[in-house]
């Protein structure tokens, strides 16, 4: 088995940390080192890659995963159209958001057997020790 590979930490170059526990010990040494956390930032297209704020730009320029994301960007484009409010004065207002009830294969199945579906909207009863 090969040793797995070693990152260096941006806010402590003496700490050496395998790639797998990468991203749990940047979170942890940014709380640690608030001064130095405060001149870093995370580049956008990859959250590991912590650098200084003054070569951000440059470094997200060159980021090796710029290529990954804008492929992924201009193959499938995020799209969101939000159906108009209706309201003639409330233009800003966006329409309220109605959850859908989400059915899975073992619901379903439970609800063939159990024709009683407790409501939503019904007091809950409660039961005490001793009642």
């Amino acid at each position: 088995m090969e040793p797995e590979a070693l990152e260096i930490c941006p806010y402590n170059p003496h700490h050496r940390i395998p790639l797998s526990r990468f991203q749990y010990h940047l979170a942890s040494c940014r709380r640690k080192n608030p001064k130095k956390a405060k001149k870093m930032a995370s580049c956008k297209y990859n959250a590991c890659h912590v650098v200084p704020i003054k070569k951000l730009e440059e470094h997200e320029a060159a980021c090796v995963n710029r290529s990954t994301v804008e492929e992924e960007d201009s193959l499938s484009p995020l799209k969101v159209n939000l159906p108009n409010a209706g309201q003639k004065g409330n233009r800003d207002v966006s329409p309220s958001f109605i959850p859908q009830k989400l059915v899975c294969e073992s619901d379903t199945r439970e609800s063939e057997t159990d024709h009683h579906t407790p409501s939503l909207t019904a007091p809950l009863e409660i039961i005490r020790p001793g009642e």
